[in-house]
C-alpha cells in the first residue's frame, strides 16, 4: 500500500504543458468531435478554416479529409498543398509536416510514450518531422521524435521508429530500406 500511494504522489507530480487553457482544450474535443471525428463536414476548406482558428499553421491549398483525429491544432503546422486522410495526429508534442506531404488513412503520427524503465511511467514527448515530398502509407505508424526526410515513403502498416532517409521507401516493423525512390 505504500508503494502505490508514493506511485500515486509521482505520478500527480508529473507536468505536461499541454499548451493552451482548459477552456480552449474543451472547446477543441467539442468542435473535433462534432465536426472532424463525425465526418459531418466533409469540406476541407471549412477544416481547415477550424483548425487555423484554435491555432494550426496551414499552407495553402491543403486537403484535410473527414474523420481525421487531431490531439491538439495549436501544436500543428502543415504546408502547402498537403493531403491528410482519416489518419490519427497524437501530438502532445510539435508535428511539422513539409509541403507536398501525404497521409494516408489510418495512419497514426504518435508524439508521446511512456518510459516503462520508471516505476510511474513518465510521459516522454518528442516531436515529429515529415519533410517536403514525404509519404506515409495507410495504417503505417511514426514515433515520437522521428523526422522522415524529404520525399522519403513509409509503407503500409510499417512502423518507424528511427529517422528515414531522403529518397528512400521504408517497410516492415521496425521500418527498414528497401529500396530508393526514384520520381520521374
Amino acid at each position: 500500500m505504500k508503494n502505490q500511494t508514493k506511485l500515486k504522489k509521482d505520478f500527480d507530480k508529473k507536468e505536461f504543458n499541454v499548451g493552451a487553457s482548459f477552456f480552449k482544450v474543451f472547446c477543441w474535443y467539442l468542435v473535433s468531435m462534432l465536426f472532424f471525428r463525425s465526418g459531418l463536414i466533409p469540406i476541407s476548406s471549412v477544416l481547415v478554416f477550424i483548425l487555423r482558428l484554435f491555432g494550426a499553421k496551414i499552407g495553402k491549398e491543403v486537403r484535410i479529409k473527414p474523420y481525421i483525429y487531431i490531439h491538439y491544432p495549436w501544436k500543428l503546422t502543415i504546408g502547402d498543398y498537403s493531403w491528410l486522410a482519416e489518419c490519427r495526429i497524437e501530438n502532445l508534442a510539435e508535428v511539422t509536416i513539409g509541403q507536398n506531404v501525404c497521409i494516408s488513412q489510418k495512419a497514426m503520427l504518435l508524439t508521446g510514450n511512456h518510459n516503462f524503465k520508471k516505476i510511474g511511467f513518465d510521459l516522454i514527448t518528442k516531436p515529429i518531422f515529415l519533410e517536403d515530398g514525404a509519404w506515409i502509407g495507410a495504417k503505417a505508424i511514426v514515433c515520437p521524435g522521428v523526422t522522415v526526410a524529404s520525399h522519403a515513403v513509409l509503407t503500409v502498416g510499417s512502423v518507424a521508429t528511427k529517422n528515414l532517409a531522403a529518397y528512400t521507401i521504408y517497410q516492415g516493423n521496425p521500418a527498414v530500406k528497401i529500396k530508393d525512390r526514384i520520381i520521374d
